[in-house]
């Protein structure tokens, strides 16, 4: 674990807190699709695994229990501008020493950090959070909190967030059930939105999928075609045993809050990707168990890269397009070093060494907090 730098007091995001500028081209044009799918794999192996920093947590290089953050798991990533937002999930203020997994006590559903700390290298460092009245990490949207038997909402996880322009978007599952390891249930996904740089946030209303379909957990990317911008998004069911699918949306506010704006691929005509209105015709672009996956463009292996857990390891695959094909899984971290590791997230702002080395959130059910790593892609020609 890095000691370059000591812990640094933490900025609270409240409601009369935090004048930001967000740049445009965060929320503006993406990655320039390829469709050409007739490329060779080049990710031939992930080599330079470094644990570097426990972020979160008595242990961490943030003192998050300022916040009342001692416990939280998952941070996926969504950078605006220069502020790069991490999305944590069941986070608990309060935890009696020798406390395994999701609990304890001032259990608030999710919570949010920010962060300019554009050095990957020694850890990542948090300016501010989400907070409450009294500087408490605060839920953007808070879970019911009924009994874990599948009658009711358990609780709210953010899976996904992307911007457009100024605004922040957040997609969330609702738990219905937390079952054995890797496998849950979910009432729906759906978003959540902020418009006053963070400060506060708020349902979408009408946008939302099905807690029984494949699109409960998400990652997303901007893509440019043609001229148009687009918000890809990647999907699973509930749990780490699912297969994953795609989506996309333009790039507008008035798209992504209209649940008619978002189609579905249906699979190729020739090498030209169908895409449905219809959700029952989304097809699958990646077999296999996937849970808490991440999905970004490589500028180094000049692919797209996939993140994800299996209830055991943590891997990663490489895609030709976001549809695919979609190589084998590599392991990016063993689970028999890291037992009870899940969600390595991915955010194309930190990476090094044009693009070879990655840093990743990756969470840990002992001790129930998010760590950051990095390692090596390694090109199969050189």
């Amino acid at each position: 674990m890095s000691a370059a730098r000591a812990r640094r007091p933490i900025t609270l995001v409240g409601a009369a807190a935090l004048a930001v500028t967000l740049a445009a081209c965060a929320g503006g044009r993406g990655v320039e699709l390829d469709p050409d799918s007739d490329k060779p794999f080049v990710l031939e192996a992930v080599s330079g695994l470094t644990e570097i920093a426990q972020l979160t947590g008595p242990a961490g290089i943030n003192d998050t229990e300022a916040v009342g953050v001692a416990g939280t798991d998952l941070g996926s990533m969504t950078t605006v501008g220069d502020r790069t937002w991490f999305f944590f999930g069941d986070t608990f203020g309060e935890r009696a020493p020798g406390t395994t997994g999701g609990q304890g006590g001032q259990w608030r559903s999710n919570v949010a950090a920010w962060s300019t700390d554009d050095d990957p290298s020694d850890g990542i460092f948090f300016d501010g959070w989400v907070a409450d009245g009294i500087g408490l990490a605060a839920p953007l949207i808070e879970g019911d909190h009924d009994p874990n038997d599948g009658s009711g909402e358990v609780t709210k996880i953010p899976t996904a967030g992307f911007a457009i322009g100024d605004t922040i978007y957040v997609s969330y599952m609702s738990v219905s059930f937390w079952g054995e390891p890797g496998a849950w249930d979910a009432n729906r996904s759906a978003l959540v939105v902020s418009r006053d740089d963070g400060q506060t946030w708020t349902p979408v209303d009408g946008v939302e999928w099905p807690g029984d379909s494949g699109f409960v957990q998400f990652a997303a990317a901007p893509v440019t075609e043609a001229g148009e911008d687009w918000i890809y998004l990647w999907a699973i069911p509930s749990g780490r045993f699912g297969e994953v699918r795609l989506m996309r949306v333009p790039a507008t506010e008035e798209a992504v809050e209209d649940q008619d704006s978002y189609s579905y691929f249906a699979g190729l005509d020739g090498d030209s990707p169908v895409w449905s209105d219809e959700l029952d015709d989304a097809e699958v672009v990646v077999e296999g168990t996937v849970g808490e996956m991440s999905v970004m463009w490589s500028t180094y292996l000049e692919r797209w890269i996939m993140t994800s857990s299996d209830a055991g390891n943590a891997d990663i695959r490489e895609g030709l397009t976001p549809w695919g094909p979609w190589g084998e899984p590599l392991e990016l971290v063993p689970g028999k070093e890291y037992p009870g590791l899940y969600g390595p997230y991915l955010d194309p702002r930190y990476v090094s060494e044009d693009g070879r080395r990655i840093f990743f959130t990756l969470s840990l059910w002992d001790p129930y907090n998010v760590f950051w790593f990095s390692a090596d892609l390694d090109r199969a020609d050189g």
